[in-house]
């Protein structure tokens, strides 16, 4: 089982396995999202978590009207991204991956591509190094900018339709993201 895998990859960071294993009788997204936010903060406790770019290499390119991301993610890594606030495509191009969303886990193995919903938050467990791309439509070639577009602080910030989509209401408190770009500790 896909859960089993996540799980048994997150025991290796102390505290963190039960939560994800209490993700398995969790019946809709909003309550799948505030395990989400749990973990991660719990993640964020880890000794050697990072955060940021400087969590996994990263490529930035551009060309006209777009902005392309290429993360590398090596094995044993926990990834959690941050909330999006597009929808856009992604590509895996190299590894195997187990991801946690609103919508459940779900194990990813290259080649892969696939579109990430606005509303879209992940955890991540990489059982191999995976390179995963993601492409965005935009004129911006400053970062920070890119990241005001399709980044959400919280879930407050997305679109009403996301959040009716997520079952999500109007300024609901304890759904705030975390600020970094990526929290990240390596399995031990």
């Amino acid at each position: 089982m896909v859960l089993g895998t996540l799980v048994s990859g997150l025991a290796k960071v102390e505290g963190v396995c039960t939560m994800a294993e209490d993700l398995e009788k969790v019946p809709s997204p909003k309550e799948i999202i505030k395990k989400m936010l749990k973990l991660e903060s719990a993640l964020g406790r880890v000794p050697g978590a990072k955060f940021g770019d400087e969590a996994f290499p990263l490529r930035h390119t551009f060309a006209d009207g777009l902005y392309i991301r290429e993360m590398t993610g090596l094995k044993g890594m926990v990834v959690v991204t941050k909330l999006h606030k597009t929808t856009h495509p992604f590509f895996v191009l190299k590894g195997d991956v187990s991801i946690l969303t609103e919508k459940g886990v779900e194990r990813i193995k290259a080649p892969c591509s696939g579109i990430t919903q606005a509303g879209t938050k992940r955890i991540g467990y990489f059982h191999e190094d995976t390179v995963w791309i993601t492409v965005h439509a935009t004129e911006e070639t400053d970062l920070e900018k890119i990241e005001e577009e399709v980044i959400a602080k919280t879930y407050d910030e997305l679109p009403e339709e996301v959040k009716k989509t997520l079952r999500i209401d109007t300024g609901e408190k304890g759904l705030i993201s975390k600020e970094s770009e990526v929290s990240v500790c390596r399995g031990h």
